[in-house]
Formats: structure tokens, sequence, C-alpha cells
């Protein structure tokens, strides 16, 4: 035998079966080299302990852990020259590694070696769920656990790329086929394994990271605005007295339905307080005064903050707790004062509010208590959003946060409860991680952090869409989290219900005529009031050369065009906000329809778009109804109903440093680009966030 532990250099994709004993590692590299049509490696030292065994009944001994070393390296160096793109190797040397530290409390130098710098491009880490075999030389059963995490560690330690496989001998089968032929297109891509079991860990498909940097390369399609939805041009105008019908309407209705109030609410509130904490970053009062901070940076949002302090809900819980920290603090000067009331309120040690949810911050100061959006929500929810005294309340919320979002359901839901008479639900989900972005630089490159690892963001709020996906009720209404007003709460809710009414009644149109179309009772002479409806209730153009169509192909095409999902969503008059907005929009095969267009999505650097953009009367304020239903009490697959060519491309700051990411398709603008759309115009009241901390000195957040 050949004394060389050496491996020899190919450009053959190798794959290292690594784990316990008996747990599934010959059986899968024996599939995968049969799947594959290639070699496997089968273990060395089982033919040889197998060997001493017979002769002798000798066990394995220390000694014993060099020569198999040996052998096995010579096993896997001799099969390269047969192999077929794919080699799978049973074992390796950082499994001898392993079992003669475990078993004798040392490994020889050689071998230790020999086994950090042997390379693969993955280890299997196979799992302890599948039954143990005894045979002539293998240990016992007891301890697996322990065992198994040792494997697992010496992985982690010595950085190598690993994926972890469970499951029956299909699963698993199935499982590390799929990974493979991952593998391979990210090999031809130049992506190292590392980053590739990164990716994988991140739960996003290889085949999506090729597509986001695609797009990094070539950009995205910019939206074709044909002209700004308008009253009575796109959005449905509604008198008081219509409002107030269709909420009635609503009002009868909702007993027969099944409804959930969905309130995004997973974010941080960093950009709330993103002006203070650029101050305490920026600020030294041993330099200059806060005046001349305001007056270097043009801080107007600073000097607003300080002069109208004590009208925030938090100011009496901040000044207490100075007054605790520092026994001095009312001789203190004021710019002192304001300092460590800004700095108290931001520090982690105690309030810590640019780290935390805006969901739990302080936001209406009322006569008996302070309220925070959660209150709010669930107030609001049982004003609009309760069937048979049952309501449903939803928020998609970071991981990390969801402790706090329960404490502070805990003690607010009871109250509510108690004076509303409404039991509330409230359900909880995460934006999956599968939908995040991966980050680049200017040139394209993906972007590391400081422990060199590739970063990635979240795909913004059009991930929701899943979320969304995941809930079963007929009506579900959509607000933002930080969209709460104090007082006027009827208000809101005949707005809310209005929108809904408007859905219920256009909803009961389409389904009347989809199960017509679907008993066959729809006759030539109905196609026109079909039409009519489309085009005056729904806002959809019909081509010209519909008439055209066969009457089958005409009931075809109608069909198509009402079985959707369908939306109403409120729209403000803009008043200067940043965001989306209401338009007739064409696609590239030439349909024009009414969608939310964010600034982001038109082509600033053409004119006559920009004009558009300008002529825009009315605000998106995330203010929707929609049913999620078909005619057949089907939940619809909302992924099916998406514009996957609507994504953004934004900048974003990472440690310090502009990056370029990709978010999805927005949640209410492609991610339901192909639904039934009808705008409504809604007064101002019902559009009030809170985008920086000052918005709560507005008059919607301030006591009456």
């Amino acid at each position: 035998m050949e004394k060389n532990l050496r491996q020899q250099k190919t450009a053959i994709i190798k794959i290292a079966l690594f784990g316990p004993e008996s747990t599934g590692k010959t059986t899968l590299a024996k599939q995968l080299a049969e799947y594959y049509e290639t070699e496997w490696i089968p273990e060395f030292a089982r033919d040889y302990l197998q060997e001493k065994w017979e002769e002798n009944q000798h066990i394995c001994v220390a000694d014993d852990m060099l020569p198999i070393a040996y052998g096995q390296v010579a096993l896997e160096n001799q099969k390269l020259a047969s192999a077929k793109k794919y080699l799978f190797c049973d074992t390796n040397l950082m499994v001898t590694k392993v079992f003669s530290e475990m078993y004798y409390g040392f490994c020889d130098p050689l071998l230790n070696e020999a086994a950090l710098e042997h390379e693969y491009d993955l280890f299997f880490l196979t799992d302890i769920d599948v039954p143990w075999e005894k045979d002539d030389i293998r240990d016992t059963p007891d301890g697996r656990e322990t065992v198994f995490s040792v494997f697992k560690q010496t992985l982690i330690d010595t950085n190598k790329p690993f994926i972890t496989v469970s499951g029956n001998k299909e699963s698993r089968l199935a499982k590390a086929t799929a990974i493979i032929d991952s593998l391979a297109i990210a090999k031809k891509h130049n992506i190292s394994s590392a980053d590739f079991v990164q990716i994988y860990d991140h739960e996003i498909s290889f085949e999506k990271i090729l597509q986001q940097l695609e797009i990094f390369k070539n950009g995205i399609l910019k939206t074709n605005l044909i002209s700004p939805a308008t009253i009575n041009n796109g959005i449905l105008n509604l008198s008081e007295e219509d409002f107030e019908k269709k909420a009635h309407f609503f009002d009868t209705q909702n007993s027969k339905l099944k409804l959930k109030k969905f309130v995004p609410a997973s974010g941080a509130a960093s950009r709330m307080f993103k002006f203070l904490t650029a101050f305490l970053h920026d600020f030294d009062f041993e330099k200059e005064t806060i005046n001349a901070y305001i007056n270097r940076k043009k801080d107007s949002e600073l000097s607003i903050f300080i002069v109208a302090m004590d009208k925030f809900p938090f100011f009496e819980t901040v000044d207490k707790k100075l007054n605790e920290i520092y026994p001095d603090f009312q001789s203190l000067e004021g710019d002192l004062k304001n300092y460590y009331f800004i700095k108290t309120l931001l520090a982690s040690d105690y309030f810590d509010f640019a780290n935390k949810p805006k969901a739990v911050l302080p936001f209406h100061q009322y006569k008996e208590h302070i309220a925070n959006p959660i209150e709010e929500h669930l107030n609001e929810c049982v004003h609009y959003a309760s069937s048979n005294q049952i309501s449903n309340l939803h928020f998609t919320v970071s991981e990390i946060h969801q402790t706090l979002f329960e404490k502070e359901v805990e003690v607010l839901k009871e109250k509510v409860e108690k004076d509303s008479g409404v039991k509330i639900e409230v359900g909880y989900s995460y934006q999956n991680k599968s939908t995040d972005s991966i980050c680049v630089d200017s040139k394209n490159n993906p972007i590391r952090d400081k422990n060199n690892k590739l970063v990635f963001r979240p795909g913004g709020h059009g991930a929701l869409i899943e979320n969304l996906n995941e809930l079963d009720s007929d009506i579900i209404f959509i607000k933002n989290i930080d969209n709460v007003i104090q007082n006027h709460i009827d208000k809101i809710a005949l707005y809310k219900k209005a929108l809904a009414g408007i859905l219920v009644d256009v909803q009961q149109k389409v389904f009347g005529y989809l199960n017509a179309i679907e008993k066959q009772e729809v006759k030539e002479n109905n196609i026109e009031e079909i039409v009519a409806f489309l085009m005056q209730n729904l806002n959809i153009e019909i081509s010209r050369d519909f008439n055209k169509f066969t009457f089958e192909n005409k009931i075809i095409k109608i069909k198509d065009l009402l079985n959707r999902p369908i939306r109403v969503c409120g729209m403000v008059k803009n008043e200067g906000e940043p965001g989306g907005g209401p338009f007739w929009v064409m696609n590239e095969k030439g349909s024009i329809s009414l969608q939310i267009v964010e600034t982001s999505q038109v082509d600033l650097s053409n004119k006559k778009q920009q004009e558009i953009l300008a002529e825009a009367t009315h605000f998106n304020p995330v203010d929707l109804v929609c049913g999620i239903k078909n005619y057949k009490n089907e939940k619809f697959d909302l992924l099916k109903f998406v514009d996957q060519k609507a994504g953004f491309i934004v900048e974003k700051s990472v440690e310090g440093k502009t990056v370029k990411s990709y978010e999805l398709p927005g949640l209410w603008n492609g991610a339901m680009a192909n639904w039934l759309t009808i705008f409504v115009a809604v007064p101002l009241i019902t559009f009030n966030p809170v985008k920086t901390v000052n918005d709560l000195l507005k008059a919607a957040h301030q006591p009456q």
C-alpha cells in the first residue's frame, strides 16, 4: 500500500458522506453513485477491521488509524480515474480523525494535518434518525446524540461546507440530488461551496440568486404609465351618504363571512428615529451647542423634536427615568438635558426605542393611559373586522419580536374584549427568509460582512403575499401597523366597512356570472351585459378583437377575466407623501389596467413619464380590503397573480456601505397586479402613518 495521504487534484465534484456509524452513509453513497452513474468510495476501515476480527477476533486499536487513513486515500485517488462528474465518498479522513480523538484521546499529527487539508465540494452530515444496525465491528447505539454532536461540531470548527440530510432513504436521496444539481450550477458560476451552503441555509433557491444577479446586471423593466387614475377615471367617488349605505350593506352581510385583519408589522422602528440616531453619532456637546449642530446639519427634524418634546406620549416616562439616573438632572443646562433625553430614549439598556417594533411603542396619550399601535389595531379590529362576535387579527412579525407582541396582546386583549363584547383571535407569521435578496456593490458583485459571509436583506413587503396566501378568510382587511389615529374610530370603521361593502357587492355579481357560466346559463345576449360590468365596474379594458371571437372563446375569456382575487383600495388626495399612487398602466402585451405604482418603478429619465407621475391626484395609503376566494369558495393561489417583473432595485446601507438589493413586487403593487381592482377615494382622516417620531405631533395623534 502506498503510504501517501495527499489527495489528487481533480475537476470532479467530490461529495463526502460524514457522520457516526450506522447513519446511512454507505446506503446514500451507493444510491447517489447509481443515480449519477458514477463511482463511490467504500469505507476502507470496514474491510480492514473485519479481516482483523475474522483472523483473531482483534478489535480496532490506535495503531490502526494511520493504516486505515492510507488505505482510504488510496481508494479515493484510484476511483477518480473512472468517476464521471461526481465522486461520492462513503467516508474520509475527517471521520477517521474524529473516531481517533473520541476513542483514543489523540490523533496522529500526519492524519490530523491531512484531514484538515483534504477538500470536498460538500459534506453530507448523515442524521441519526435511522435505526442503528448491529454488526461485528460496530460499537453501541448508546449515546448516539452525543456522538452526532461531536461530528457536527467538527465540521463547524474546521469550516467545512456541510448540509445535514435526514429522513428515510427515499427522502434523503431526493434531497441530496436536488442539492447536488444546484451545487453543480453554482460551480459553473464560480460560487464557492461555503457560499452555496450559506445560500442553502438561508432557504433561498440557488436559481433565485442567479435571477437576482441577472436583475442587478440588466436592471428592472420600468412601468409604462398611460395616465394617472383620477376621480371618475379609475377612482370611484362616493358621497358620505354612499359610504354609509355601503357600510350598512356590509353589516347585513358579514355574519355569513369569515373576516380577518392583516397587519404588516415586521420591522423595527429604526427609520422612525433615524435623525435622532444620527444626532447621537455626530454630536459632541463639548465642541458645539445643539443649535449649532442643527444649523450645521440643517436638521429641522431635531429642532421640532426638541421644541415639542413634552407633547410626545413617552415624555413623562423618559423624564422620570432621567431623574432616577441623574439625581441632579433638573439643574443641568438645557443642551445636556436634551442630549440625555435622546440618549436614554434610544439606549439599549433603557428604552431602546429604535430597535423595538413600532407596534409596542407609545403612540397616543389618553386620559387614563397611553396606547400603542397594537391596542389601536385591536380596537379597530372589533369595530369592522368582526363577525358573530368574533374578530380575527393577524400580525406579520420578526421572529425576535414575537414575544414582545404576545406580551402586549395578553395585557391589552382582555380589556378590548370586555369593552366590546367581541372575542379576538390573534395570529402571527414571519416573513419567509427564502424571500430575502442577496446584496451587491456598484459593480454587481456580492458583498460580504466582517465575517466574510454573504449579506442578505429582506425582500420587502412583497414577500408578505406568501403570508397572505396562507390565510383562510373570506374578506381580509389590510392596514399598516403605524397607520392608526387617536379617537375617531367610528369614522375609520365606517370607511373600512364601506370598502368591504363595495367588495362584497362586486364579488356577489362576479360569482353570479361565474356560476351562470359554470351552469352554461350564459347566452349570446348576456355577453354585452357582462362586458359592460367588466369595463364599468372593474375597470377592465376589453381588446378590440373580442367581438371577432366565437361565443365559446368569449366565454373562456370572460371567465379568465372574472375568476381572480379582488381588491378594493382606498385612495387619499396626494399631499406630497412619498410612496405609490394609482395609475393606468400598459404591460408588455399592450393591455391597460389599474395599478398602484411606486416612484421607483417609473423611468424618471423619460420626460413624458415624469409628467404623468407629477399629474397624480391621489396617493396609496395601504387601505385595502381583499377577497381571496373564488366562486366555489376555494382559496385562490395568490402567487399565480403576481407580476414577477414588477420588482425593485433599491439602495441600502450595510455597515456604512451603500449596497444594492432586490425587493420583490410590492404587496399592493406587483404582487396584486393581476387581481380585479377597484380604487375608491377616501378621506385623509384614514391616512395618518407614523414614519418619523415627529409624526406623533400631528393632530391625529394628539389628545383631543
